[in-house]
């Protein structure tokens, strides 16, 4: 949004004159300011327990309210071309996130050189005062003005989506979980992450003494967890499964072993875990500044999918926002281009695919394409280019032609766009989580959740 600033110049100034501004102070501002000062201090983190009491504080940090009248002086009164040479602040009170403050200047001097000399106050819409002082500033010595535009945005690397996500399964039962050869810290300490936040409670079925050492490495406590010592990764692989069968587990969770090799199990005709659907693996991405979660699929197994798997890996991902909380989920079946083309098999499949969810033969969800990735997810450019659709600019489930397409997007959008990632196989008669050695915690505690949270909507 551009906005237009004008100044008052030295000459123009007359004692008296009073300017101010609001603003709320949101958690963002907090880490803004503590990412440009330096300024780690706990008590001005919004997700931190500065003092030992219990609570989070989200102090505001005295110069952030201070620089309010920064922005008092910049903007309004004196405004453009503004000097500062001082400013004295007394504090009164704190001011914490989801304060709305007021700043407010006014002129009670001039001097020499165009010094202008100003009362200064911010505090909170009731009244409250938080901090007062004095500035003195250089005048703008001629009248002008500033057209604020193409000044560049913040977004802060943050992922609110799995936090709510986590706070959503937490107080859920955790959900028992054959993971199998966890036999290195890695994937170890991914099924003992979810399990101290109650999501999984896992049964790990490897070589014993490799979990036991790679548990030593960790430093990590064992005690009360059962172990199957099943030194074959296939034999561990069906141990896996027939938990599963049998009842005892609600999950699968890939530890050091290959994907293929795992999932190998799971689609034997005897003694699998199949069922109607296809597998197909899905991204499940907090991505910083987006609304809403984003969900990719498939990049992890099936390569180039013909139309039956794509009917499958649509409605199993689906199925997957649904039991994460979205309603009806706005699925976007991309290709290079948003119109049928017969020579571009992406476009034809996901026109087939919106045409099969409008007949019910999808069901859950509003699907559309073919989309270019701009129209699915940007709703200016869906404008531009005439697109009405229920999905276009913003969908939630992005359903690229192939496993290429479909890891290059997922690899973009965690290293390029900072976003945090979970991944879960669906179509098994159980949700199955796939971690990677480069995840993070956040990363490995999201899948977990995924999977709990999918698995209590099975329940339901």
């Amino acid at each position: 949004m551009t906005k237009l600033f004008r100044n008052t110049p030295y000459d123009k100034l007359e004692i008296g004159m009073e300017a101010e501004i609001h603003r709320l102070c949101v958690a963002d501002d907090l880490y803004v300011f503590a990412n440009t000062s330096g300024n780690l201090n706990p008590m001005h983190l919004p997700r931190e327990d500065g003092d030992g009491d219990g609570q989070t504080e989200a102090l505001a940090p005295g110069l952030w309210v201070g620089s309010l009248i920064s922005a008092v002086l910049g903007n309004e009164l004196p405004g453009p071309g503004t000097i500062y040479r001082s400013q004295a602040l007394t504090f009164h009170a704190q001011a914490h996130a989801g304060d709305q403050l007021v700043a407010r200047v006014r002129l009670k001097a001039k001097g020499d050189g165009r010094q202008a000399i100003f009362d200064t106050s911010v505090a909170l819409a009731d009244g409250t005062l938080i901090a007062d002082g004095e500035a003195v500033v250089i005048a703008p010595d001629a009248q002008d003005s500033f057209e604020a535009r193409d000044v560049p945005g913040l977004t802060v690397q943050k992922h609110i989506h799995f936090d709510a996500m986590l706070e959503r399964a937490e107080p859920l039962d955790p959900i028992p979980t054959a993971v199998v050869a966890p036999e290195e810290p890695n994937s170890l300490g991914g099924a003992l992450l979810g399990r101290d936040h109650t999501l999984i409670d896992p049964i790990l079925i490897g070589d014993a003494a490799k979990i036991t050492a790679a548990a030593a490495e960790l430093g990590a406590d064992l005690s009360g967890i059962e172990i199957f010592d099943v030194p074959d990764h296939r034999a561990a692989a069906i141990k896996g499964v027939a938990l599963v069968n049998q009842g005892r587990a609600r999950a699968l969770m890939k530890g050091h072993l290959h994907t293929d090799e795992l999932l190998r199990q799971v689609v034997k005709r005897e003694g699998g875990l199949r069922t109607t659907r296809r597998l197909s693996h899905i991204f499940v991405m907090d991505v910083p500044g987006l609304t809403h979660i984003l969900m990719v699929s498939d990049a992890a197994i099936n390569i180039a999918p013909d139309l039956e798997t794509k009917v499958s890996i649509v409605q199993n991902a689906i199925d997957l926002a649904i039991s994460l909380g979205i309603e009806q989920p706005k699925v976007g079946v991309l290709s290079a281009v948003e119109t049928v083309n017969p020579k571009m098999q992406s476009t034809m499949d996901a026109a087939i695919l919106s045409k099969m969810a409008e007949r019910g033969q999808i069901t859950g969800g509003v699907v559309d394409g073919p989309l270019a990735m701009d129209n699915a997810m940007d709703l200016e450019a869906a404008r531009t280019k005439g697109i009405k659709s229920r999905v276009a600019g913003q969908a939630e489930i992005l359903v690229p032609p192939n496993i290429e397409s479909a890891n290059m997007l997922a690899k973009q959008l965690t290293f390029v766009s900072h976003a945090e990632a979970g991944g879960i196989v669906l179509g098994a008669a159980c949700p199955i989580i796939l971690t990677s050695r480069s995840d993070d915690d956040k990363a490995r505690l999201a899948s977990c959740a995924i999977a709990a949270l999918y698995a209590e909507s099975l329940k339901k």
